[in-house]
């Protein structure tokens, strides 16, 4: 057994383990490392993971080695961390889930190894209600994220035209994701996965040699996948400020369209990669830019 290390956080006990592990060999980041950055971004990142259900995913040796996503809660939780109870048509049962809705826990899920935060977009107590319609625009090689940019740029302008904002995020990987707040009762995922494949469709019927919009890897090659299948209950999305298992500890991060728009003018996908340290600096400096996926109202178009 490792060293355990323990602490005190907003009057939770947690035992700590293995803190000079490292999880990202290249830039020798640690566990301690993770757990500080969570711990840092905890006031921006809880706001997004308050009340949904969370998969985690766990890399007990590192980014190196071999992971695991983890659905169910696992049973030696402490029983403080907060839990749903979802049921599962694939599994004729419910699945408790982990819900992270304070400091504690978040700490606690990083201590089990969990380097990303995989949620639903809607909350425990709702669960065919989305409060968003997400897009998850996935590039086939040797497509990357400039083209990603143009393909968030044509889905702002045409949500634009029906009176509705949407917001960006990059995947912290190679892609990157936009999401439209509705944030209104009323809406299920039958409405808004029909209104994203649509879009994605029409997309790709305007923009035939940039955008694709079926999942086949084939069909991909130098082209941006728009994933509107992701809007369906039982689908995750990285959730923004979560850490990437990649060779960098990059993390999926909110931008501007400014900063889309200026990335695409200087040709330069790596003004869109950020690390951790870089990430807080931009909380610092500009808040939350993801808050209105959270706050702002916004009805559903109707199809016709």
């Amino acid at each position: 057994m490792g060293k355990k290390t323990e602490v005190h956080v907003e009057g939770r006990r947690l035992l700590l383990s293995n803190l000079d592990k490292v999880f990202y060999p290249d830039p020798g980041f640690t566990k301690a490392q993770v757990i500080d950055y969570y711990t840092r971004v905890a006031p921006a990142v809880l706001p997004h993971l308050r009340d949904r259900p969370v998969t985690l995913k766990r890399y007990p040796d590192g980014v190196d080695g071999q992971y695991f996503y983890e659905k169910r809660c696992p049973v030696y939780r402490p029983d403080w961390v907060p839990t749903a109870d979802i049921w599962s048509e694939g599994n004729q049962a419910d699945i408790t889930f982990c819900v992270i809705n304070d400091l504690p826990t978040l700490i606690w899920a990083a201590n089990l190894a969990n380097l990303e935060l995989h949620t639903y977009l809607h909350h425990v107590d709702s669960v065919e209600r989305p409060t968003v319609i997400a897009f998850d625009l996935d590039p086939g090689p040797p497509a990357g994220i400039l083209e990603c940019c143009r393909v968030g740029l044509l889905v702002r302008d045409l949500f634009a035209d029906l009176g509705l904002a949407c917001y960006p995020k990059t995947s912290g990987s190679k892609g990157m994701q936009v999401y439209v707040p509705l944030n209104t009762p009323g809406v299920d995922y039958v409405q808004t996965k029909s209104l994203a494949r649509a879009v994605a469709e029409l997309l790709e019927k305007q923009y035939p040699d940039l955008v694709v919009s079926n999942m086949r890897k084939s069909l991909r090659v130098g082209k941006v996948l728009v994933d509107w299948s992701q809007n369906d209950a039982h689908k995750t999305t990285v959730s923004v400020y979560s850490l990437r298992a990649k060779d960098l500890p990059t993390v999926s991060t909110p931008v501007t369209w400014d900063e889309i728009e200026h990335a695409l003018a200087r040709n330069d996908g790596d003004l869109l990669t950020f690390q951790v340290e870089t990430v807080l600096e931009r909380i610092d400096d500009h808040g939350d830019l993801f808050l209105p996926v959270l706050t702002k109202r916004q009805e559903l178009p109707r199809l016709h």
